[in-house]
């Protein structure tokens, strides 16, 4: 006989049809879908592997979803925590410096490179150190462009 699974999955009545509800409609992502059917096998007393196979997925996810629900309950088994996110590389105001060097044009060149833009942005001392993949991100949020059309300059 094997050993007692160290997380078990003791659903309440509400818990256990909110699942079922959940994994019928579809409405929700398949990760959340998966964890939810993961959740139902586990409570049958099923092996990791069992319940794995079943979903085609890793035994190892298996019990990770376990040690979620009885840690945190049902949410924190569903769904992920929130990522703390980066922040911006560039601020309003230096991001305001990229826009208005990329509008003037460079010396003894046609348009911006990301990499000059990048080292014009060092020099005039805007950040200590900056990517060209960082500008071009920048830029792309922004909707700027490097030249494409002349500035002030209608198209007909």
């Amino acid at each position: 006989m094997g050993r007692q699974k160290q997380w078990v999955v003791k659903l309440s009545d509400d818990e256990r049809q909110q699942l079922t509800d959940m994994t019928r409609k579809g409405v929700h992502s398949a990760r959340v879908m998966t964890r939810a059917r993961l959740l139902l096998l586990s409570e049958q007393g099923l092996l990791d592997q069992e319940v794995a196979q079943r979903q085609g997925v890793n035994a190892a996810t298996v019990a990770s979803i376990r040690k979620k629900y009885a840690e945190g309950g049902l949410q924190a088994a569903l769904y992920e925590k929130e990522r703390p996110k980066q922040p911006p590389k560039l601020d309003p105001q230096q991001t305001a410096i990229l826009i208005a060097e990329v509008c003037s044009t460079p010396e003894g060149r046609e348009k911006w490179t990301m990499q000059l833009l990048a080292d014009r942005l060092v020099t005039l001392g805007v950040v200590d150190s900056i990517s060209d993949e960082t500008v071009r991100r920048t830029l792309k949020k922004t909707r700027s462009n490097r030249g494409k059309f002349k500035v002030g300059v209608s198209l007909r």
